[in-house]
Order: C-alpha cells, then structure tokens, then sequence
C-alpha cells in the first residue's frame, strides 16, 4: 500500500509538469526523493522537454534517458514523445519497487535499449507471488509498447492506484459483476452482513 501510495503521489506531481508543457523524460527511482516528512520530491529535470500544443515534443535522434526505465519510443530514438513515456516510466518505477529490479536490465545500456524495445517484461507475480494481482494489472498497463494502451495522463494513472488503495475497481481490466460486489462487501462489511442476512430471512421465509 506505502508504495502504491508513493506513486500516486509522484504521478500527481509529473501530471501537474505536464499540465505546464513539461515532458520530464528520465523519471527513475534516483529521480525521486522523499522530503523530511517522508514525501516523494521528483527531481532533476535536467532532460526535459517542453510539449508542443499537441502533448508532443521534438527530440533529436541521440537517445536521452535512463535505459532501464525509458518508453520503447524513446530508446528507439523517436523524433516525437508524448506524455505516455512519462507514464510508462512510471510504471518501470513502480515495478522496481514491487520487484527490487527494474523490468529492464542487461549487462550493457544497448542490450538494455534492445530488450526495452523489443521484449515484454516477466510480470511481477512472476518475481513476487506476494504483489496483487491488481496492482501488477496497473503496473503492466503503464509497460504497454504501444503508447496508446496505456494510461492516457500520468492522473489516471494515479487515479487507479488510489482506487486500488481504497479497495475499488480499477479501470486497468474490466472487473466482473460478482467481483464488485465482493469488493463492495469488504469496504462494507456492516451493511453486507445486514443485507446478507435480509435476505437469508426472506428465503427461509
């Protein structure tokens, strides 16, 4: 939960960037600092980039960032980013802090880039049988290759993080009908337990 917290802390706050026309392009878990009462600080924006009108910024073909944590189109060395390779970062911090590794990594920054483009990352249950199935759900969403199907802003990224902290549907996947009501159960369980037993009494009735 504290880390799921944490990165809808840090997705409000590169969303707030991006309301401004910033692009911050290396966001990474060095990037992220925790002030005296324990908040997340996001820092050095060294590479960034103003957006155009359009949400999209130029860049050069030289490749900028932190290859382990960078979008697809970034390590590919587009001539265009969007917000969305700011959310996929996002989600590479996410899952290295679920996992204690990036969802990249190679012996060599190339072999990192190639792996970024071109692999999917092993799914974090995969490493840590613990992490909710939900959560990982979240995490993947933002790790899409294609920059489309992920989240469309760094704030519905944190709003789904939020509603998984509050034991809500995610928009990530759609939930089944008996699924809600499981849920809704367990943030109520007073009025579950009175509705359960109404309607336990009418059918012995």
């Amino acid at each position: 939960a504290h880390i799921a917290g944490l990165v809808a802390t840090v997705a409000r706050a590169v969303h707030h960037a991006h309301q401004r026309g910033v692009l911050h392009r290396d966001l990474k878990p060095a990037n992220i600092l925790l002030d005296g009462a324990g908040q997340p600080q996001v820092t050095d924006f060294g590479i960034a980039k103003l957006l155009a009108g359009d949400g999209s910024g130029p860049l050069s073909m030289t490749v900028l960032g932190t290859p382990g944590y960078m979008a697809p189109e970034q390590a590919a060395g587009g001539t265009q980013l969007t917000t969305a390779a700011d959310v996929f970062s996002l989600g590479a911090i996410l899952y290295r802090l679920l996992t204690s590794h990036p969802p990249f990594e190679a012996p060599t920054p190339v072999a990192t880039l190639q792996q970024v483009i071109e692999r999917e990352p092993a799914a974090p249950r995969s490493c840590n049988a613990t992490i909710d199935r939900d959560l990982e759900t979240i995490c993947l969403k933002c790790l899409n290759k294609d920059p489309q199907r992920r989240y469309q802003s760094a704030e519905a990224l944190a709003d789904d993080l939020e509603r998984w902290l509050a034991d809500e549907p995610i928009t990530a996947r759609p939930v089944s009908h008996a699924e809600r009501i499981w849920r809704w159960c367990r943030r109520k369980p007073l009025v579950a337990a009175l509705w359960f037993g109404l309607a336990a009494a009418m059918v012995v009735g």
